[in-house]
């Protein structure tokens, strides 16, 4: 009997647990829009992921050099 009842305890706390790490999860998601899967891909993507740009102005400028520190 106290097998069960610990057994049932652990499940509920692990229940708890899901649902906590959900709803912290979901405010630090509106804290942070810019940040996750549900970011808005509409725009100009991030370069270092290899996905660029949407907008083809960006695509057909020539890269500029860079400036020398000298």
């Amino acid at each position: 009997m106290i097998t069960y009842l610990v057994t049932m305890a652990i499940i509920f706390a692990v229940l708890l647990g899901g649902i906590a790490v959900d709803r912290l999860y979901r405010g630090f998601a509106a804290r942070n829009p810019q940040l996750g899967p549900f970011r808005d891909n509409s725009k100009c993507g991030c370069c270092t992921a290899g996905s660029g740009c949407s907008d083809t102005s960006f695509a057909t400028e020539p890269a500029k050099p860079a400036a020398s520190g000298r």
